[in-house]
């Protein structure tokens, strides 16, 4: 089967057809999967059908893999993503995810990729994944926006993606979220190269120095315009699809699917290279 390449939209995602599961192990297809990542920000292998030790080994040509707490596997490297308890002790907070988001946002150096791929999907044909390219939509900001924004600290804590699912939490409830340290952010993300990206979605809940309901009209504008379909792609999962994005720079979310779906992922992701500056 010869091997295609097709992007996905007008700034964001590539799809790559005819390479499966071992197939992907390899040097060059690694080289060339970064090189994608750099340009498109999320790359498919539809139909890679690649096994867990094979997703792993991988995951490690593109970075170093990390250990994912409370996975549900016997590989320390891989998590499970389901909304079903009896595989996941972190199926509770799933629901969080069906709003946009970055991974480790509360991490002075957030993880650089995530690496997700379908072992089950969800039968009514729920559970897309959306991806949202916020370096294109820094870049599409008007020049005196950008200089508003320059200066601009947001804080991000694990509170304010959970309070968009439990609005009025018990004080048990909110004890356990506050036990993740909130972590202050530079709002534009520069990297070394100069590139730019917005350090926004759900984790982010306020502007340092503003007015609670300010700061809160301010990134709720920044979602909104990040999130306009000129940055945005939509993957409709498929068994055996894998994913791969740069979780620096692209908000994600799942759409909602029930707690007794019987949608499931294997996730492994590499540990980020730079610190948020």
């Amino acid at each position: 089967m010869p091997i295609t390449s097709t992007p996905l939209g007008p700034t964001t995602g590539l799809e790559i057809t005819g390479l499966h599961g071992r197939a992907l192990v390899d040097r060059d297809v690694a080289a060339e999967c970064a090189a994608a990542l750099e340009r498109y920000g999320v790359v498919v292998y539809r139909d890679a059908d690649i096994a867990d030790d094979d997703l792993v080994a991988f995951s490690a040509l593109l970075g170093d893999v990390v250990p994912l707490a409370m996975g549900g596997h016997e590989r320390r490297e891989i998590q499970k993503i389901t909304r079903d308890a009896s595989q996941s002790k972190l199926a509770a907070y799933r629901e969080a995810t069906f709003f946009w988001h970055i991974d480790g946002t509360t991490d002075s150096v957030p993880n650089k990729s995530t690496l997700l791929t379908a072992r089950q999907v969800s039968d009514d044909g729920s559970g897309d994944t959306e991806f949202a390219n916020t370096y294109a939509a820094y870049e599409a900001l008007p020049e005196r926006e950008k200089e508003e924004l320059a200066d601009l600290r947001v804080v991000h804590s694990f509170a304010a993606s959970q309070s968009l699912v439990y609005p009025d939490p018990s004080p048990k409830e909110r004890a356990a979220w506050d036990k993740v340290p909130a972590r202050e952010h530079p709002l534009v993300w520069t990297r070394r190269s100069g590139r730019r990206s917005l350090l926004i979605g759900a984790t982010a809940g306020e502007i340092v120095g503003r007015p609670a309901a300010a700061g809160r009209a301010l990134l709720d504008r920044l979602l909104d315009w990040a999130t306009r379909p000129e940055f945005t792609v939509r993957h409709r999962w498929r068994p055996g699809d894998l994913v791969i994005w740069d979780n620096t720079g692209m908000l994600h979310r799942a759409q909602p699917y029930a707690e007794t779906s019987r949608r499931l992922m294997h996730r492994t992701s590499l540990a980020g290279e730079e610190a948020v500056a």
